[in-house]
């Protein structure tokens, strides 16, 4: 660990301790001490906002009310100085507890129930100035039964933790495995401007026994092959014209450490569903951004694990489908309301 990464992430540990045994004092006390006047860009349908008040009543209260034993369980903490000279933290993990009371009008289950959330913190002075956050929303939908759009093709889990077992503790230079992502990002690339799938030489940047862990609504894919058939050919048929980076109003900001690389943009790719459809949307020639906030981890010189996270609800709302409106219709014979704690002396 660099001084300048250990020193990132120091300043953001009384907020990931906050959170870890979640409350809403303490939680109020870090944000407003760590970020309070940060501008959080985070997930459809909470949008920008302004301070951590702000932060705290439109993302934090609701979920903490519909999982009073909440709890952040981080499993990925990274950080670096951008080749822009910026200083950021990403955070991968998720969020766990009994889900007792609807979030978002989502159903409460009454079990324990899990959110991936990849967030990304941006420090200045030692105080987060901005944050850009993916909340897998329909990973909680789909336990609770009430994902009302099509079925996913990649496998639904609880995303794990590195295998490695070192997603806390990840220290070292890290410019070696950046420098192969954006290799194996630029040959990506290059299909299907080359019509040769060969060109995008997954074989030499990827591990035979590879996983992808992609967001609900996609899902997680195991080795070349799971990859592309579950998520790369789908989504190169339905958008080819993909665009990565750096041109006009997209921009991702990269850090590497170790055997770690994250990234995060908003948003970072700009594509037109103009081929045979995708996450079963027929193609309208829709043109789309895509916020996409990504961790990989290298091993033995290759990319071992990736984990995903993508606006999903986001993508729908500017293909004109509103995925909660759509959810709300599905489940009206549902009942609503808070599940109670059960009485083990009625078991």
């Amino acid at each position: 660990m660099t001084d300048s990464s250990s020193g990132i992430k120091a300043a953001i540990a009384p907020l990931r301790a906050a959170m870890a045994d979640f409350a809403e004092a303490p939680v109020r006390q870090a944000l407003a001490e760590i970020a309070p006047d940060v501008t959080a860009r985070l997930c459809h349908p909470f949008g920008d906002l302004s301070g951590a008040q702000a932060l705290y009543d439109t993302a934090y209260a609701p979920l903490l009310a519909a999982m009073p034993d909440l709890e952040r369980r981080d499993m990925i903490v990274m950080a670096g100085t951008t080749p822009e000279g910026q200083d950021w933290v990403g955070c991968m993990g998720n969020y766990m507890g009994m889900f007792r009371a609807p979030f978002l009008d989502i159903p409460p289950t009454g079990h324990l129930a899990h959110m991936r959330y990849h967030e990304f913190f941006r420090l200045e002075d030692g105080r987060i100035t901005e944050m850009q956050a993916i909340w897998d929303i329909p990973e909680l939908m789909m336990q609770a039964r009430a994902w009302p759009m099509a079925p996913q093709l990649g496998a639904f889990l609880c995303t794990p933790a590195p295998m490695s077992g070192d997603g806390l503790t990840v220290q070292g230079d890290g410019q070696p495995a950046l420098d192969h992502v954006i290799a194996m990002l630029t040959d990506l690339c290059k299909f299907p401007g080359n019509p040769d799938p060969g060109v995008m030489q997954l074989d030499r940047y990827w591990h035979p026994k590879m996983t992808w862990y992609g967001p609900a609504g996609i899902g997680t894919a195991r080795g070349i092959s799971g990859f592309r058939t579950w998520h790369q050919g789908p989504f190169l048929r339905g958008m080819p014209d993909r665009k990565l980076d750096a041109m006009g109003d997209l921009m991702s900001h990269w850090v590497g450490e170790g055997d770690y690389v994250c990234e995060t943009g908003w948003p970072n790719m700009r594509l037109t569903l103009s081929g045979d459809g995708w996450m079963g949307i027929a193609p309208s020639d829709t043109e789309i951004l895509l916020r996409s906030l990504d961790f990989w981890r290298l091993e033995g010189g290759l990319i071992r694990e990736n984990w995903v996270l993508v606006d999903i609800l986001d993508a729908y709302r500017q293909l004109g489908v509103d995925v909660l409106g759509r959810m709300r219709e599905f489940n009206k014979a549902r009942v609503p309301g808070t599940i109670p704690e059960p009485d083990w002396r009625d078991a």
